[in-house]
């Protein structure tokens, strides 16, 4: 028995995520093949990637237009192979624009989909309700929140927790940390996350080199730990240090160790995203920030968010301001500087954040392997009704 199982993501975080749901169902049915669009790890467990996954990591409305005929392209070529060769179950994992599309079309042909990790219908554009219940015949979510929404529009779904609440310990050993890196116990560390997306760079890395420098009139003694997803994306924040003039051993970028370098931080800004959350589970103190185009930046106030007042995870799951966000206009150096600046030096605030962050992982802590596989298990066991007939 062979059950072929399309799957899509479409950025690192995704692809993260998607590893995690793949050893997840490998481990209860060995029998499963993955087909799609995957990343390295990903591919590592044995994901066969029909395209390149990161032709899709793009964010923003402008920076999505001018990718558009190709994004359409990869589109309408998988679902036309997965229309030809139907897998018995698709799975999206985030990336919902594209994942809907390709989704609505399957679940039309007859194919049961699977959509992993909600998109944030909570914080903006709820009127997608209606176009997910055309697309996913089974929601997972990964915020305890989440449910009642899909429950309420009459789409099935279930909680399964987040992986990276599973997979980082309660306890975060910070000296073990900077011992591994080679940092003083007493020195200043400040994380630099500006993002994994190269559209993303083009927006934060000069903002937060810049940040640095301010960041070293008052503290000189500081040291920056910048981790990077890729390559590519270092070498653009490299690029971005080097126009500045600072001197590289300042700043230490790492290929991949973000957890890492979240661990031996005293605070750390980081772009808006998962990233957040990670810091959050990494008990590391944190200055929230975004920018995008200023043609995006309209059309998103255009078209109404605002049913919550914040955009950082850890602010969305604690339901009030815990840490600073600063976007767009506000996101200066100065602005972020001082505001990393403040939470360093109040260490009664943070000791508070870190235990509010503590309560944060406990509740997204779910051994979530086990929930995706118990969600998953009508669809794959050879014996049940669905898998038969797929």
């Amino acid at each position: 028995l062979v059950m072929r199982i399309g799957i899509i993501a479409g950025e690192a975080s995704g692809d993260l995520l998607g590893a995690h749901l793949m050893a997840s169902l490998q481990t209860r049915f060995p029998y499963l093949e993955f087909i799609g669009i995957a990343g390295p790890r990903m591919q590592a467990l044995g994901a066969k990637s029909l395209f390149p996954m990161e032709k899709l990591a793009v964010r923003g409305y402008v920076e999505v237009l001018k990718h558009y005929r190709e994004i359409r392209g990869i589109q309408r070529d998988i679902v036309n192979a997965f229309q030809n060769d139907p897998p018995d179950l698709f799975i999206g994992v985030d990336a919902p624009d594209f994942n809907f599309g390709v989704e609505e079309k399957l679940k039309a042909a007859g194919v049961t989909t699977v959509h992993y990790v909600s998109p944030s219908i909570w914080a903006w554009r709820r009127e997608r309700i209606g176009r997910i219940k055309r697309a996913v015949s089974h929601m997972l979510t990964i915020f305890p929140f989440e449910a009642k929404i899909y429950e309420d529009a009459g789409i099935v779904v279930s909680y399964v927790g987040h992986t990276l609440a599973d997979a980082i310990p309660l306890e975060i050993d910070r000296g073990a940390a900077r011992r591994e890196l080679n940092i003083e116990t007493d020195t200043p560390v400040i994380a630099l996350l500006p993002g994994s997306r190269l559209s993303e760079l083009d927006y934060h890395a000069e903002l937060f080199v810049a940040t640095a420098l301010q960041i070293d009139k008052s503290l000189p003694n500081a040291c920056f730990i910048a981790p990077f997803a890729t390559p590519t994306t270092q070498q653009q924040f490299e690029a971005a240090i080097k126009k500045a003039g600072v001197d590289k051993l300042r700043i230490m970028c790492l290929p991949g160790a973000s957890q890492q370098a979240l661990a031996a931080a005293d605070v750390a800004l980081i772009k808006s995203g998962t990233s957040t959350l990670e810091a959050a589970l990494m008990k590391c103190p944190m200055v929230i920030t975004y920018r995008v185009s200023a043609v995006s930046a309209w059309l998103m106030r255009r078209m109404g968010r605002g049913y919550l007042p914040y955009i950082g995870l850890p602010n969305i799951l604690a339901g009030e301001f815990i840490v600073p966000e600063l976007l767009q206009e506000d996101a200066t150096p100065e602005n972020l500087a001082q505001a990393l600046l403040n939470s360093y030096r109040d260490e009664s605030l943070r000791a508070k954040l870190k235990a509010r962050f503590l309560t944060i992982h406990q509740s997204l802590r779910q051994n979530s392997a086990e929930r995706i596989g118990e969600a998953l298990a009508q669809y794959l066991d050879p014996g049940s009704a669905l898998a038969c007939a797929g």
